[in-house]
């Protein structure tokens, strides 16, 4: 088995150099509290700037990852095989950059093998990375999709992602239900109407319901 490791492309990731210690993102917490109009020393918050904390080193843990290194190992020894790689309903839960609230849904991505695969694992591990980010949808499904083409140089990529924004669905106009639907095509997807119609039938007869 052949590993190669391609050169690795530039990819700029926020930088934690200038991040706030857990003693001030718990006291920001309090104020947030006290804003609310609540008192952070009663019994039921004395322990939540905490516990909030906690949380979002695992909402956002995806700033302290480069999701290149994810796909720097891939295999050549496919025995020819070069048709379409698909991984569909991945879970994926971000939050809105505008106003720190979940987004929750689905997420599609195919490639064509130029001689080079990589584990299915990683490609989740990708979708994971920078839905942990605050995130618009559309940069993120771009995000993805970006990478795998840069990393993998494959015959083309696509991603597909389904979601439901709770900024819009529990605040603003409120309206449950609604799914927001992004794409990016890239190589053969783009160029190729048959094999774009390929990856959409076979991730169309799969979709569930999105949890908003």
């Amino acid at each position: 088995m052949t590993i190669q490791t391609p050169a690795k492309p530039q990819i700029h990731n926020a930088s934690l150099v200038d991040r706030p210690t857990r003693e001030e993102a718990e006291a920001a917490v309090r104020t947030l509290l006290r804003w609310t109009g609540d008192d952070p020393d009663r019994e039921g918050l004395i322990d939540t700037p905490a516990r909030v904390v906690r949380a979002y080193e695992e909402f956002f843990a995806g700033y302290a990852v480069d999701p290149v290194d994810l796909l720097a190992r891939s295999f050549e020894e496919t025995d020819g095989y070069d048709e379409m790689v698909i991984l569909r309903d991945i879970r994926l839960e971000s939050h809105c950059e505008h106003h720190m609230v979940p987004i929750i849904g689905k997420a599609h991505i195919a490639y064509l093998p130029e001689g080079r695969v990589v584990g299915i694992s990683k490609l989740a591990r990708v979708i994971e990375v920078y839905a942990k980010r605050l995130q618009i949808q559309e940069k993120l499904t771009a995000q993805v999709a970006n990478t795998i083409n840069d990393v993998l140089k494959p015959k083309g990529v696509a991603v597909v992602i389904e979601a439901a924004h709770q900024c819009m669905t529990t605040r603003g106009i409120h309206k449950p239900g609604v799914t927001m639907v992004t794409s990016r095509m890239l190589g053969a997807f783009r160029d190729d109407p048959s094999t774009r119609r390929e990856f959409l039938a076979m991730i169309g007869g799969h979709r569930g319901s999105v949890e908003g």
